[in-house]
């Protein structure tokens, strides 16, 4: 076979060629590219030209492929079939609305991604581009910052999920929902040597400490606690420290420990075992979590839909 290089073969030549092959007829194929028979041998003939080979022998009734268009077959049809998807996803794209949704780790591990396949199922059309970022945690600042660097189209309005004071001049933000830590531990740390009774019996266990929310007053501290829960004589001060309030969690369902966590993140691994809450006393934090847009994205139908089913899922979980 002697092809003339430096272009490819038209398209159209491409499709009457795969077409007659798998019909071994150009008058089926002319009837399934809506084209005379004529015209689908003349767009064969082009591509005979083009390659500098005979693709078909052509009988009385009936073509039969050459050695060398049964080789060049499969790999056209592979072409064509990649050519029709990628076609397929930019219409499908042409009905998308990108929206980039930021959020701390932990809220997005425990609580948001847990919930998304009903939103993506009440809305297809949104294209969703997922980010985790600690700075999502306010570090005793109402300035707001954009994250730079997120994977999502330019285009896409972008909505945060903070844990903070509320506090953004410049945008829309609207209450998730107000949070709550209470102790939590492996299970097996309620039985065993020195079980987890009563809060007096914390002296006998490690304490965990979630460094998470760098503002000491906006979350509560084990000295915090255990001065609500009434108990003296155990050092508030000792124990490991975690910048990331993810690894407290872990660390805690290992049996490290007992740390405090934010109770509304708990649910699912309460239900899995993974962890316990050994004593349902509460203590109230300065911080809630957000959905922060700026004022420019805030009335996007994207984001709207996006706080609509957020702020929801939230209000269910509270009257649950």
């Amino acid at each position: 076979m002697t092809m003339k290089t430096g272009r490819l073969p038209p398209l159209n030549a491409l499709r009457a060629f795969e077409a007659a092959a798998r019909h071994l007829s150009f008058k089926k194929a002319s009837r399934e590219l809506h084209v005379t028979p004529g015209a689908v041998g003349h767009q064969v003939k082009l591509l005979e030209d083009h390659l500098g080979t005979a693709l078909f022998v052509r009988l009385t009734r009936a073509l039969e492929l050459t050695g060398e268009a049964q080789a060049m077959l499969p790999k056209v049809r592979e072409g064509l079939d990649a050519l029709h998807a990628a076609m397929q996803r930019a219409r499908e794209r042409e009905h998308t609305h990108p929206l980039a949704v930021v959020s701390p780790p932990n809220f997005a591990a425990r609580w948001l991604v847990p919930r998304l396949a009903s939103f993506t199922e009440k809305h297809p059309d949104i294209e969703l581009h997922l980010t985790s970022r600690q700075e999502m945690v306010d570090e005793g600042s109402d300035e707001l910052g954009l994250v730079p660097g997120l994977d999502a189209p330019a285009e896409a309005p972008v909505a945060m999920v903070r844990f903070g004071s509320g506090h953004y001049p410049g945008t829309r933000a609207d209450e998730v929902f107000s949070v709550r830590y209470v102790p939590v531990c492996s299970p097996k740390l309620l039985a065993g040597e020195h079980p987890l009774r009563r809060p007096a019996d914390l002296r006998h266990h490690t304490l965990l400490h979630d460094d998470t929310v760098i503002d000491e007053g906006k979350r509560p501290t084990w000295s915090d606690w255990l001065q609500l829960a009434g108990v003296e004589n155990v050092d508030a001060t000792r124990g490991p420290h975690f910048g990331d309030a993810a690894l407290a969690l872990d660390a805690a369902s290992e049996g490290l420990g007992v740390t405090l966590a934010i109770e509304s993140l708990l649910a699912p691994e309460i239900e899995a075992k993974r962890l316990a809450v050994p004593f349902r006393i509460p203590a109230p934090t300065g911080y809630s979590y957000y959905l922060v847009t700026p004022e420019a994205a805030a009335e996007s139908s994207a984001v709207a839909s996006f706080r609509t089913w957020l702020l929801g899922e939230a209000a269910a979980e509270r009257a649950s």
